[in-house]
């Protein structure tokens, strides 16, 4: 795998270290904690379309200058919680918090209701497929990490189609799946949902494949949000779901990033899937923030 340079302004570099055989790259060269030039956004945007994870090391951010970095490129999907919201740590609506902590700064407890929700961010899932207009680009930085454990693994969707057998890409193409947190949540047996969260968590239509628009790629848009397929049996459409998502997540397609302090991640949702792996969350901090960009329709309004 070769480094690769973008050039921008001011004689300066964005480098590409590739991290993956397929996807997924290392950039170094810009602090994004300044506002960017014109040249150095689209070389951002670059990186993005092609490899669609990229890891920026070293750019420890406060929660308004990541926000004022996400907005740069899109719209910023506000965050509501969905459990416990009274509870929230963070008052900021742009930063999801992405962390085993209460507002007093300690770890939740082993019972305690939404360490049991978050549980789900264990499954492969793509961000915010459960709303009608979905997520576009996810920008993950961490701020405490534990000693081992707590890593992040994604794949590459337009991978995933792309070594897909014809038949079951004809057989996928056109279908209408319906995503909710309530279907990924069922999956961790977590059902605790209040009348008030069920109505909020109603399912959504979304396409089961996406075009890609930079790259000119189709790609698979799965998630364990996921819970049915319009006009099939679900029994029938869990099976195909499971089969698909065990098609992507073969080890071979899989990055796992490692986070160090000041890491900034940001994924393309459009065309990929990711997961938390476990770690002892009982007894070590996690905080990790994220900011979100919301897409520019819903999937179903997108040409493919």
């Amino acid at each position: 795998m070769s480094v690769r340079s973008a050039t921008i302004d001011n004689g300066e570099l964005l480098k590409c270290t590739p991290l993956h055989p397929h996807f997924a790259a290392r950039a170094e060269g810009i602090d994004l904690r300044k506002p960017l030039t014109e040249a150095q956004k689209k070389a951002v945007k670059a990186a993005m379309d092609e490899y669609a994870v990229v890891v920026f090391p070293g750019q420890m951010m406060s929660d308004e200058e990541q926000a004022a970095f996400a907005e740069q490129f899109g719209e910023i999907e506000e965050t509501p919680t969905l459990v416990d919201q009274s509870r929230r740590r963070i008052a900021n609506m742009k930063i999801n918090d992405i962390s085993n902590l209460g507002p007093d700064g300690q770890i939740w407890g082993a019972d305690d209701r939404r360490r049991m929700y978050n549980l789900g961010n264990l499954l492969w899932h793509s961000d915010s497929s459960f709303k009608p207009t979905p997520a576009y680009w996810s920008m993950l930085q961490a701020r405490v990490i534990p000693p081992i454990g707590g890593e992040t693994e994604f794949i590459d969707t337009r991978v995933a189609w792309d070594h897909l057998p014809e038949e079951l890409k004809d057989e996928v193409r056109d279908l209408t799946v319906y995503h909710s947190l309530i279907y990924s949540r069922e999956q961790m047996g977590f059902d605790a949902f209040s009348p008030e969260e069920i109505e909020r968590c109603k399912p959504v239509a979304q396409r089961m494949v996406r075009l890609h628009q930079e790259s000119g790629r189709l790609a698979l848009y799965l998630s364990a949000h996921i819970g049915a397929i319009e006009g099939w049996p679900r029994p029938e459409a869990m099976a195909l779901i499971r089969h698909l998502t065990e098609f992507a997540t073969q080890r071979q397609f899989v990055y796992q990033h490692h986070w160090a302090v000041g890491d900034l991640v940001i994924w393309d949702n459009r065309c990929t899937m990711h997961r938390g792996t476990r770690f002892d969350d009982k007894k070590h901090p996690r905080d990790m923030r994220r900011v979100t960009l919301e897409d520019s329709a819903p999937t179903l309004e997108q040409a493919i």
